[in-house]
C-alpha cells in the first residue's frame, strides 16, 4: 500500500493559488488567440477556407480582396485576414 501524504494549507493560500492558476490560464487563452491571429496560410489552405477554386483566388489577389504576402511564387495570408472576409460577407437568416 502506498504512503499518503497530506500537506495542510491555510484557506488564504488556497484562495492564492487558485488566483494565480485562473491568471495563468487567461494569459495562456489570451497567448493561443494571438498566435491564431498570427498564423500563415499558404495558397491552398486559403482556397480551401475560403471554398473558392483557384482562378477565384486569383481573381480576389488581383483585385486585392483580402492581404496576402508573396515571396517568389509562394502565396502566404494571415489566418485572421481570412476569418474577417468571412464574416464582413456573412449574411444572416431571418
Amino acid at each position: 500500500m502506498k504512503n499518503i501524504n497530506l500537506t495542510m494549507i491555510p484557506q488564504t493560500e488556497l484562495d492564492n493559488i487558485k488566483t494565480d492558476l485562473q491568471q495563468i490560464k487567461e494569459l495562456l487563452r489570451k497567448k493561443s488567440e494571438s498566435d491564431m491571429e498570427e498564423q500563415w496560410l499558404s495558397s491552398t489552405e486559403a482556397r480551401k477556407m475560403l471554398g473558392v477554386s483557384g482562378k477565384t483566388w486569383q481573381v480576389y489577389r488581383d483585385k486585392r480582396i483580402i492581404p496576402f504576402s508573396q515571396f517568389g511564387r509562394k502565396i502566404k495570408v494571415k489566418k485572421v485576414d481570412i476569418e474577417a472576409f468571412l464574416q464582413d460577407h456573412f449574411i444572416s437568416s431571418k
